[in-house]
């Protein structure tokens, strides 16, 4: 089956007009189809299974995206993190679930949802009222006229007139509300996702691969609750405390911990290996005051600049997991921004003229299912060429060109009404079809 026309449909300025240019639909048929539900998180757990062999070594990794969007009334548009200009801005925000094949180092994303605004309030909840620094002093002052609790029993009790308390119960309903400790946050909007998602997850995901934002209680108990465990990333000022290993007193509390634990000091740690010069990995086995917890730790110390030593400390809520193991997930855990990459800048993920929800789902959805899609053919064109390679690199931007090129030389062939089997046979033509990719 070739998906080189499919594919096509999403790759570019992906919105409703361009779509129109590369097919006889018109933009309201796209538009009407961007409305319709589609169960695309079932679509790749099928795609996943085809391109991943089920003996491969599988990794489960989550992560979020910053969406740059205009306008005031697209629904989810908020303040979130962007991690390109390292600030947060007004935009949108995705949350993406991917299945990595640690071996051929290839991520395919199986399932997509948008943050929704402003978690604990309503869209487009009207502003909280200013309150002016005089309504404040004034019920202050209203405050100190009511009689006060300090004697049992107080001489000649003060009379209040109800006038003033009904202007004092005014002006503290003016007052600003604290928020509710209980309101939903955003991880538990990435929570539910997880919970969710987790029935089409391959059966060889065990480990969660996460960044250091996902280091929190709340989210290492969810996943691994739902038999999934968590491997991120650490402060290298982490509180954390080894484990007391020796001989028990006969009475009392038994002694549970054993010295704070302070980076730079490895007589406690044991040595892995060294990966390279100046760059050694050890390991620990240390509670985490925060997340309540025994860990495994396994931290890279780089002594390459003099007089300055960098810390990368991970960490996995397996604790017999080896610390090399615990490097290679992480690591492979990048595969995820490599996904948010092409996505943006070949299948058009930040290019949706719509602001309605059901339209920005469909075509946050769709714009990654074409990348799973053109990561699927790519494998299956390889391993027909050359099947002793195990490990293909893949490139978004050489792909893009070839479904171009073919696009491009069937109009040629429709035009100008030539033969296609002679183009095809000439020697040329795969010459025409790899014009533009990058090289090798």
């Amino acid at each position: 089956m070739n998906l080189f026309p499919t594919i096509l449909l999403v790759c570019g300025k992906a919105n409703f007009t361009n779509l129109s240019h590369y097919r006889d639909w018109s933009d309201r048929t796209y538009r009407r189809q961007y409305s319709q539900p589609f169960n695309f998180v079932q679509f790749n757990q099928g795609l996943i299974e085809e391109a991943i062999a089920p003996t491969a070594l599988q990794l489960g990794v989550m992560d979020c995206s910053f969406v740059q969007k205009s306008g005031k009334a697209t629904y989810g548009l908020d303040w979130f993190y962007n991690g390109s200009a390292n600030r947060t801005e007004r935009g949108l925000e995705i949350s993406v679930i991917a299945v990595v094949d640690v071996g051929s180092r290839r991520a395919y994303s199986l399932s997509l949802q948008q943050t929704p605004a402003q978690l604990s309030e309503q869209h487009h909840k009207p502003r909280r009222q200013r309150v002016s620094r005089q309504s404040v002093e004034q019920a202050q002052q209203m405050l100190q006229q009511l009689p006060d609790k300090g004697t049992a029993m107080p001489p000649e009790p003060q009379r209040v007139n109800w006038q003033t308390i009904e202007q004092l119960k005014k002006r503290l309903q003016q007052l600003p509300d604290k928020r509710t400790s209980s309101a939903p946050s955003r991880i538990d909007h990435y929570l539910l996702q997880l919970r969710h998602t987790r029935p089409y997850l391959p059966a060889a995901v065990q480990y969660w691969a996460v960044d250091g934002f996902y280091a929190k209680k709340k989210f290492v108990d969810g996943g691994i609750a739902l038999d999934l465990a968590v491997i991120s990333k650490l402060r290298v000022d982490a509180d954390m405390r080894y484990l007391y290993t020796g001989v028990q007193k006969q009475r009392g509390a038994r002694r549970k911990y054993d010295g704070k634990v302070v980076l730079g000091n490895w007589t406690r740690w044991s040595h892995v290996e060294q990966l390279e010069s100046e760059v050694n990995l050890y390991t620990a086995l240390v509670w985490h005051g925060s997340l309540k917890r025994q860990i495994r730790l396994a931290c890279l110390v780089d002594t390459h600049k003099a007089g300055k030593t960098g810390y990368a400390l991970l960490f996995s809520s397996d604790m017999n997991l080896d610390a090399k193991q615990i490097l290679q997930y992480y690591q492979a855990r990048f595969q995820i921004e490599f996904i948010f990459r092409d996505a943006k800048q070949f299948t058009g993920l930040c290019d949706a003229q719509t602001r309605d929800p059901k339209r920005l789902d469909f075509h946050f959805n769709a714009a990654l299912t074409a990348l799973n899609l053109a990561k699927y053919q790519d494998q299956v064109q390889h391993a027909l060429s050359s099947p002793t390679q195990t490990v293909q690199p893949f490139s978004m931007a050489s792909y893009k060109r070839f479904a171009f090129n073919d696009y491009l030389l069937e109009q040629f062939i429709c035009q100008l009404d030539l033969n296609p089997t002679l183009i095809k046979s000439h020697p040329n033509y795969e010459n025409l079809r790899s014009y533009g990719i990058i090289a090798a």
